[in-house]
């Protein structure tokens, strides 16, 4: 036993014996000498550690010394004694700058194969057909043993045909490609392996470097070490990018030639191999003469490496190629945006990590998406330019918040911001029936009388949009003819935090300021946060978050998420008779307020017109029982419309719209509008129509009814005119005396536009109405000189 370590025996045993002769012999004396004695033997195993240590290492020296003392090495064996030193020598040394130098920033730990991965999202509607896709294209659904031998066979012969012999560094295949190269005067041969491009794919950037190469090298070596050859292989041909936006051979496959890769010929197997080295120069739909010259290389390198023969060679060489044509469809493509988007989120919220290959089905009405682009852009054209209004957007959701349509914008090409989901604008009057309800809630009802006069708060004043006011008014009367001073009294009454207490619960998710001109729509909100909060009218008074994701599934059919099992359920926030009670004022706004041009009249409805200051923005929500349709117009750049209000361009927009999307369903009750004779009414109107189309068959149709129209609206045509009755009207048309007494008494016909200008006569910019006047006067002076003409 060494010195120190009986030393601190004695030292130990002398302590425990100074602790036994303690007075009493205490629980606490014993207490302390075992702790003591603990932490000596501590003391003494270092001790003794640390001298064995030292011992051993002046033994081994010694050792050494002997060895060197009795070996005597003369003439060429001393050579090569001192070329192996010095070789052992500098070659640790650069192993070690090697190591520090080159040695990836890699950990290893978590999910390193998904680290740089990207979201593949196919998108299909509710009947599972295919409408687009978003994020990358890519099916790592097929087993490696369903992929065709000579697929495999074209990618080895062209990428590493030693793959299945090295251990993810080919150093043969290195000094081969280096002296192909050096003969080549110029790089002719690549001399990474399959793992070695697999790893540049996954940890690695694009980067050409020497540092590059050595981390690939080090990671190739790693990779091996972890996974087969086989699963090398396979996650090789999932993640190589094949061009045009696919990743993976079964995507270029598919894309390429309109079939899985279980399917192709060798042929369209060496088409796919020749992508791997440059995917944009050798794309067979872009670059075909191309294409094919790298399919006859990879050929001839299969048949150098011996896996097919000269005659399949020339077989393969005389096989058609059909390269697979792109579809001319439409392609909803804000939608699929904001599709992409919520995907992803609810991937994450499930905690589904670790699945980047997707199928989603969604809610869509992919006809009615259609015909409601066309609709926009149409209305743009036509009358938009009138208003000055260069863009336009529209979102239509059912009352649980399925999205059924949204439009984005006029053209997705020109400009992919989706004016429906990420344009915050300010909605104007469109806000108001949150500030009434907020009333309501408080205890106040639809015929409560307010005062419609004018009110200032800290020096702001807001004024109708008439510039006059009515005194006394119900609430509903305000709503409907959207007064300003009515809702700002009612927030001087209620309070401005609990109307954005309102508005949240009913869904409105924006950031709300208590500004006074909170009623009058100053936050900036979006179309769709705007739509699903209106959803809360019409559902009497749940709460809904709009969602166009019904099911994720993986391609192989497996269900990762339902919305019927795993989505929210609607929670009721605001009490039914009070969204009744406001659904009854905001029905007066179609009817008789500032919406009219939005009444469908065939079903029950309600909404709410918008106009922002300078005529900026302009809105109209709407619903009934089946939809909730928002629409906005206004230009990108701020600028002022010509007068654009809410009643104008968005509610004509909005009734054609419902009249497609209606087509064929029947009329349904509201909270607190029923389906009353009104509709009742229409509806037997609507079933005898249908029997008359039925008789057209027959040709016994009633004269001046055609039938019934796709939006359920009878379609009236005039009666067509007999030729006595057309005889009869050209002889009026063409008789003197008629025509002078005509000219005659329109000189008294009251003419509202001409009244209208001559009160506004003041405004001297309007030209063209001046202009229109003294033509207008210069036509009843020629009419009054044909009337004296008669009496010369």
């Amino acid at each position: 036993m060494p010195y120190s370590e009986r030393d601190a025996d004695k030292r130990s045993r002398k302590l425990a014996q100074d602790s036994d002769k303690t007075p009493g012999n205490s629980r606490t004396g014993g207490i302390y000498g075992r702790i003591t004695g603990f932490f000596l033997g501590v003391d003494s195993w270092i001790s003794s550690t640390l001298f064995e240590i030292k011992d051993a290492i002046l033994r081994g020296w010694s050792a050494y010394a002997a060895f060197l003392e009795h070996f005597r090495v003369r003439g060429i064996k001393r050579l090569f004694v001192d070329l192996i030193d010095d070789a052992a020598t500098f070659g640790l040394a650069f192993a070690f700058i090697l190591v520090a130098y080159a040695l990836p920033p890699f950990s290893g730990e978590g999910d390193v194969w998904n680290k740089k991965r990207q979201y593949a999202v196919t998108i299909t509607d509710m009947n599972g057909d295919i409408i687009g896709h978003r994020g990358i294209r890519q099916d790592d659904a097929v087993p490696l043993k369903e992929i065709p031998p000579h697929v495999i066979k074209a990618l080895l012969a062209t990428e590493d045909a030693r793959f299945y012999d090295h251990i993810g560094v080919d150093f043969i295949g290195t000094l081969r490609a280096a002296i192909a190269n050096a003969k080549a005067q110029g790089v002719r041969q690549g001399g990474s392996t399959l793992t070695q491009q697999l790893a540049k794919n996954l940890f690695l950037s694009p980067e050409r470097s020497f540092r590059r190469k050595i981390h690939e090298a080090f990671l190739a070596l790693w990779i091996e070490a972890r996974l087969s050859k086989d699963e090398i292989l396979k996650m090789y041909l999932d993640r190589s990018y094949m061009g045009a936006g696919n990743y993976g051979i079964e995507a270029a496959a598919q894309y390429y030639f309109g079939k899985s890769v279980r399917d192709v010929n060798i042929k369209e197997a060496a088409i796919l191999a020749g992508l791997f080295k440059a995917p944009s120069k050798y794309a067979p739909d872009r670059h075909p003469k191309a294409a094919m010259a790298r399919a006859n290389v990879v050929l001839y390198r299969m048949l150098d490496a011996g896996f097919i023969s000269y005659g399949e060679l020339l077989q393969a060489r005389q096989m058609p190629v059909e390269i697979a044509g792109k579809k001319d469809t439409y392609a909803p493509n804000h939608f699929m945006d904001w599709v992409y988007r919520e995907t992803i989120d609810t991937l994450r919220k499930q905690h589904l990590t670790n699945d980047y290959v997707v199928e989603v089905k969604t809610t869509i009405d992919t006809k009615l998406q259609e015909r409601a682009q066309k609709l926009v852009n149409s209305i743009l054209e036509k009358e938009g330019k009138a208003y000055r209004a260069s863009q336009a957007a529209l979102v239509a959701l059912e009352p649980d918040g399925a999205v059924k349509t949204i439009i984005g914008g006029r053209d997705y090409e020109a400009s992919q911001f989706n004016r429906a989901t990420d344009a915050l604008r300010q909605p104007g009057s469109a806000f108001k029936p949150f500030v009434y309800l907020a009333a309501l809630l408080k205890g106040y009802t639809p015929r409560t009388v307010v005062l419609d006069a004018p009110i200032t708060i800290r020096g702001w004043t807001p004024h109708n949009y008439s510039r006059r006011y009515h005194g006394r008014v119900t609430l509903t009367q305000a709503l409907a003819h959207s007064y300003n001073s009515v809702p700002v009294r009612l927030m001087t009454k209620i309070g401005r935090k609990f109307i954005i207490e309102t508005a949240h619960k009913v869904g409105l998710r924006a950031k709300l300021r208590p500004v006074p001109s909170l009623p009058l729509g100053s936050n900036e909100v979006t179309l769709l946060d705007m739509t699903a909060a209106y959803a809360n009218f019409a559902n009497g008074g749940k709460r809904v978050e709009p969602y166009t994701v019904l099911e994720i599934r993986r391609p192989d059919g497996t269900l990762l998420y339902s919305r019927k099992r795993n989505g929210p359920k609607p929670e009721q926030t605001i009490p039914y008779e009070k969204i009744a009670e406001l659904n009854t004022m905001l029905n007066k706004v179609v009817t008789g307020g500032t919406a009219r041009r939005a009444n469908l009249g065939f079903t029950p409805q309600a909404g709410k017109t918008g106009t922002t200051s300078s005529y900026r923005d302009a809105y109209f929500m709407g619903f009934t029982g089946h939809l909730v349709t928002g629409v906005w117009f206004g230009n990108d750049n701020y600028m002022p419309t010509r007068r654009a209000t809410g009643g104008s361009l968005p509610a004509m927009t909005w009734r054609r719209f419902m009249l497609m999307a209606l087509e064929g369903k029947e009329p349904k009750a509201l909270p607190g509008i029923p389906l009353d004779g009104r509709y009742r009414a229409y509806a037997a109107k609507m079933r005898r129509a249908k029997g008359q189309v039925m008789a057209a068959a027959a040709g016994d149709l009633a004269p001046g009814v055609t039938g019934i129209g796709d939006s359920d609206i009878l379609v009236q045509v005039p009666r067509a005119r007999t030729k006595r009755s057309r005889r009869i009207k050209t002889a009026r048309r063409n008789d003197p005396v008629v025509g002078t007494l005509r000219d005659m008494f329109s000189i008294f016909r009251v003419d509202n536009r001409r009244n209208n200008f001559k009160r506004r006569r003041t405004n001297r910019t309007n030209y063209g109405k001046i202009k229109r006047n003294r033509t207008r006067a210069r036509r009843n002076a020629r009419k009054v000189r044909n009337f004296w003409n008669i009496f010369r």
